[in-house]
């Protein structure tokens, strides 16, 4: 074989190899991406966008993340615990006609609470936000949206639909820090008519577990998702 030809055959043989770690390298970064969006969700998208659309680094973002926090062991709430946050959050509600803003800046003390007894770092915002995220990625923009509006409603820079609205987003991740264990998080259609009737499906039909729905609760506490006023959250 000619010097020509073996030099032909070593270009070609290095642009193959290549292209074979090229693809090899995308296929490898393809899958990290599905996993983080399984695994993260809208946050996976939020983070991309505060990152200016850098994926890479908000991808580094989120797998550190899941190095701090994907092993953090959180615990349940003991059940008379767990009332007493449910009906502490409904007072919240009622004291929303009468001040938004106090019950707004309420409210994001509570979550805050909440996450701690719950076993997540309660040292820092920024810290529990973070191990939040990884195991509430669903929800978990709720409870930044009310920490910030309380900020605002300190400073007498909210509004009272900014703040309710507040209250609205945070209610899902209430629900979820707050929930008994071995009830199933529902989706779709389902979550959206759970919320409306403050209920929760397990595989033998609803488990009530809200204020007024027969936790032994009694018939004469706020509903959870309205207060006794009629104003609905």
């Amino acid at each position: 074989m000619s010097t020509g030809a073996i030099s032909i055959v070593v270009v070609v043989a290095v642009v193959l190899a290549a292209a074979l770690i090229i693809r090899v390298v995308r296929a490898g970064a393809s899958r990290k991406e599905r996993a983080l969006r399984r695994r993260f969700g809208p946050e996976y998208e939020l983070n991309v966008a505060q990152h200016a659309g850098d994926t890479k680094a908000a991808e580094r973002e989120l797998e550190e993340r899941l190095r701090l926090y994907g092993d953090l062991r959180t615990e349940a709430l003991p059940g008379e615990l767990r009332e007493r946050y449910v009906a502490e959050w409904a007072g919240m509600q009622e004291m929303f006609i009468e001040s938004p803003e106090h019950a707004v800046t309420g409210a994001d003390q509570l979550l805050a609470r909440l996450a701690h007894d719950r076993g997540y770092p309660s040292g820092h915002y920024e810290e529990q936000v973070a191990a939040l995220s990884v195991h509430h990625a669903d929800h978990v923009q709720g409870y930044r949206q009310i920490h910030d509006t309380a900020a605002r409603a300190r400073e007498g820079r909210a509004d009272t639909e900014e703040l309710r609205e507040a209250v609205v987003h945070a209610r899902p991740f209430f629900e979820d820090l707050v929930r008994p264990p071995h009830h199933g998080a529902p989706t779709g259609s389902e979550t959206a008519r759970q919320h409306h009737h403050g209920e929760r499906r397990s595989g033998s039909g609803h488990r009530k577990w809200l204020p007024g729905s027969g936790t032994g609760m009694g018939t004469g506490h706020t509903r959870f998702g309205h207060t006794r006023k009629g104003g609905a959250w």
